[in-house]
This record gives C-alpha cells, sequence and structure tokens, in this order.
C-alpha cells in the first residue's frame, strides 16, 4: 500500500474526506438546486450520464427561472467531470455541485467530488437545498466498540468505548443497605434482605448492559472494572447474558465506580487494547511529555515555527497533529516583502490580503489545510505523521496547551 509520510495513503485520505463533509454540511441552496450523485462501484459510467441527461431533460419544467437555470448548470458539470472516468474508483465516487448561498442574494457554484473511505452500495441522485450525507457520516463512526463496566455493591457505570471516545450510558446507584444491622432485626434476616436486594441489583445492571450490548454492531469485547470482589462476583455468577459473557476480555481492579473510573478501567486494560487508537495516541503523548520535562537533552519540540524549522532540519521522527486544527496555510505575494508564508484562522476573502509585515495589499498563491500542508512538509523529509484525535485527555490538551502539534525528535536540537 502506498504511504504517506509513514502514514497509510487512507488515513490522510480520511482526515481530508471528513474535512470536507464538514464544510459540506454547512452550505446551503436558496431553493431544491444542490445536486448530489453517489456512483456505486458496479454502477456503469454510461448508465450514470444517461440518467443525468434524462434529468437534464426533465429539468426543463422547472417553473422558476433561476432554479431551472442553477438545476441545469449543476448536472452539466457533474456529466462534465464524468468524462474523466473509466469506470468507477474502488468505493465508488460522489458528486456535490450546486449554487450555494453567501452573502445578501448572492450565490456561488460548489463542486465537490470525493472518494469514501468505504464502498457505495446503492446509486443516489437527489436534488435539494442541502447536499445529501446520511450515508457518509455513517463511514466515520469508529466501527471498533468496546462494552466498559465499573461496579461495587454501592454503584455501577456502564460506558462505551468507541474508538477514541469513552462515553456514559448509564450510571446506577444500587440502594442496597449497607453491613449495619438495623435495630430490631435478627442478623439472618437482615443479611437476607441484603443479598435479596443485591441481587436485583445484579439483575438490573444485566438487563441495562444487554439492552446495550447484546446487538451492538463491532462490539468487540466488554470490560469489567471495580474495587472490590464485586465485579468478579458479578462475572462469575452469571448474571451476564451468555452472548455477552463470551465477550469479556478480562476484570480489572479500579479506584473508582463513577465515570472516572470507567477512564481508568480502559487505561488499566491498555495492555488488552494495544493496538487500539486510543492506547497508541496516548503513549505518544506520554513519550512526548516525558521528554519536555527533561532539563536538557529532551527529544521534543513544539510551537508551529520551531516544528516547521526541525521538521526542515530532518531532526523529527514523528510529528503529533490534531485532527482539531482548523487553520489555514496562506502563500502570499507581497510587493515589498516577497514571497511569504502565514497560518491563519481561516482562508482569506478573495485572491487579495494585507501583508502581516507591512501592510502592504498582496496576492494569494496558495491557500491550504493547515494539517495537510504538515502532512507535505514532513513526508519531503520521511517524517511519520500522527494524526490525534481531540476527543481524548490527552488530545484535547495537545491542542490546547502545544497549539495542535508537537513532535518527537530524532537526535537532540537543543534549546
Amino acid at each position: 500500500m502506498d504511504e504517506v509520510a509513514g502514514e497509510t495513503l487512507s488515513d490522510r485520505q480520511k482526515y481530508d474526506f471528513k474535512r470536507a463533509l464538514e464544510e459540506i454540511k454547512e452550505l446551503k441552496g436558496r431553493g431544491t438546486e444542490l445536486i448530489s450523485v453517489y456512483v456505486p462501484p458496479n454502477k456503469q459510467i454510461s448508465d450514470v450520464a444517461a440518467y443525468l441527461r434524462e434529468e437534464l431533460s426533465q429539468s426543463s419544467n422547472i417553473k422558476s427561472q433561476g432554479t431551472r437555470k442553477n438545476v441545469q448548470g449543476a448536472i452539466q458539470s457533474i456529466l462534465a467531470r464524468l468524462k474523466y472516468f473509466k469506470a468507477p474508483p474502488a468505493n465508488g465516487v460522489i458528486f456535490f455541485v450546486g449554487e450555494v448561498s453567501t452573502t445578501g442574494d448572492q450565490t456561488r457554484m460548489v463542486q465537490y467530488v470525493l472518494e469514501p473511505p468505504e464502498p457505495i452500495t446503492t446509486f443516489v441522485y437527489r436534488c435539494d437545498s442541502d447536499f445529501y450525507l446520511e450515508p457518509l457520516l455513517d463511514m466515520l463512526v469508529d466501527k471498533k466498540v468496546f462494552g466498559l463496566l465499573v461496579i461495587d455493591r454501592s454503584e455501577a457505570t456502564i460506558g462505551i468505548l468507541r474508538g477514541r471516545r469513552i462515553s456514559v450510558v448509564r450510571n446506577l446507584p444500587s440502594l442496597v443497605p449497607s453491613k449495619h444491622r438495623m435495630g430490631g432485626q435478627s442478623a439472618q434476616r437482615f443479611e437476607r434482605l441484603i443479598e435479596i436486594s443485591a441481587n436485583e441489583y445484579y439483575k438490573k445492571v444485566s438487563d441495562i448492559m444487554t439492552e446495550t450490548f447484546l446487538n451492538m454492531e463491532g462490539l468487540q469485547g466488554i470490560l469489567i472494572g471495580g474495587p472490590g470482589p464485586t465485579k468478579d462476583y458479578f462475572v462469575k455468577e452469571g448474571y451476564l447474558h451468555h452472548e455477552l459473557a463470551k465477550k469479556i476480555i478480562d476484570t480489572f481492579d479500579t479506584g473508582y465506580t463513577d465515570e472516572y473510573g470507567l477512564k481508568e478501567l480502559v487505561e488499566k486494560a491498555k495492555d488488552k487494547l494495544y493496538d487500539l487508537d486510543l492506547m497508541r495516541e496516548k503513549r505518544y503523548i506520554q513519550q512526548f511529555l516525558n521528554e519536555v520535562r527533561k532539563t536538557e537533552g529532551g527529544l521534543s519540540v513544539y510551537g508551529e515555527e520551531q516544528i516547521r524549522q526541525a521538521i526542515k532540519n530532518g531532526a523529527v521522527d514523528t510529528l503529533l497533529v490534531s485532527e482539531g486544527l482548523r487553520k489555514r496555510r496562506v502563500t502570499l505575494d507581497c510587493p515589498n516583502c516577497g514571497t511569504l508564508e502565514v497560518t491563519l484562522d481561516k482562508s482569506p476573502e478573495g485572491l487579495m490580503m494585507a501583508c502581516p509585515k507591512c501592510g502592504t495589499v498582496g496576492t494569494v498563491t496558495k491557500d491550504i489545510d493547515l494539517v495537510d500542508d504538515l502532512f507535505d512538509r514532513a513526508g519531503l523529509m520521511g517524517t511519520k505523521v500522527e494524526l490525534i484525535s481531540p476527543e481524548s485527555e490527552e488530545g484535547e490538551m495537545l491542542l490546547k496547551a502545544f497549539g495542535g502539534m508537537a513532535g518527537l525528535l530524532r537526535f537532540s536540537i537543543g534549546v
């Protein structure tokens, strides 16, 4: 498989695909004139072209002159692009074309051609006021899922580990009486009441887990934790549905049984989940922090300009980049300062902008997503790129405390 900057090509494609969907999702048409076309890999291009020509013919019946013109223009644009395809790509191809609203009564034509990360199964033609994205949003959902349970006799918390995200399904107080016996009750009767209450509590936990996990697509396994023997008792006494019991990976000692306990459980199970994205990211961020703490000779770098210089010098072994970065790298030709590159929070409006050094208006010659720019620079020097999700604690720290990027070095570059 081809590689870019140490990552498989599909990793970068998936990032670009996700960013494109974010942009497309925000686009709105003034009427039903935005066209979405999904072409499965087994669909003949000639059949798609014939279908679109028929739609072009039918569009002449649209009463609104403006809508008719925009719909016909979008269909003709897709037909022109189809000529570049002898057959659909391996996963198919999607076209999003149409006039979208800008400021006031103004519109602009947008044209997106995307290759999805998974195969398209059905041919779709849709003309609406927004683009049809539902099948593609489902592709971005991580298919690997783990069930989580932390439990003792006082409470239980059920959660899900999906990709890098830990989410709480339910926190359940047990209401099981403590071992301290109330006055006037015989010891045996009180113990019996406790065990009946505990049994009902375990059954309720089991019912919630069955409802949550039994038919969950992509469930890889179940992790169970807790501070005492309750977790093992719950497993050994067969409270779980027999199909879920088969998916138990292991039990782990944790100090808590709340939301923090779920995070502790995942951390304790890291050896079992070694290849999971979340665990890989934790290892990289921890390695980076260990190097940052060294007073001298640390193999780390952060700060955009420092990172760029280190990449240029061939010093960066692995570049950690947050998927949450939403910036642009712009190249500007300034009449006074010459060609310079700047990082901006968003794209300039139009092809002209003021030079950040002297204020003179210059010409924008390149405008690229910052993450894509870092991929390109790293690839030239054989630097591996690791995309870090902002959904984990480590990923959030990379984005907020280190500006969304950091480097692990091949050799020390000094202060």
